[in-house]
């Protein structure tokens, strides 16, 4: 006696549903991933013309800073940032070297963005 079987049994079914799951799971967590990354570098790209803007502003006014520190806040694209710059010294005192970080307000102690540019004395 033969039977013929249509379909598939409880059991198949069941392994079949968990193997999927799975893979979903799996498939959100990278797409979850994916977005925080994509945010991280919009953030890390604004904060990186924040910098350059100050380093192109400095050149432009073609300003000589005295050594030491100053801060301020800055916005792009939407988005506040603060932003801190340290001018030391070079060996040839007709230069400058300035450092400029770039910071969230929510983490004031990690840099997101980070410039070295070096200024020179205009002679009159």
């Amino acid at each position: 006696m033969r039977i013929r079987i249509h379909g598939f049994t409880l059991l198949e079914t069941l392994v079949a549903l968990a193997v999927i799951g799975i893979a979903m799971a799996a498939a959100m967590r990278s797409t979850r991933f994916a977005i925080d990354t994509v945010s991280d570098l919009k953030t890390r790209a604004a904060a990186g013309w924040v910098a350059q803007n100050l380093a192109s502003e400095l050149r432009a006014t073609r300003a000589f800073p005295e050594m030491g520190a100053a801060s301020g806040r800055a916005s792009q694209g939407r988005q506040e940032f603060l932003w801190r710059w340290e001018v030391g010294g070079t060996p040839n005192y007709s230069f400058r070297r300035v450092e400029i970080k770039v910071f969230l307000p929510e983490r004031p102690e990690h840099a997101v963005a980070r410039q070295i540019v070096y200024v020179a004395r205009q002679q009159n």
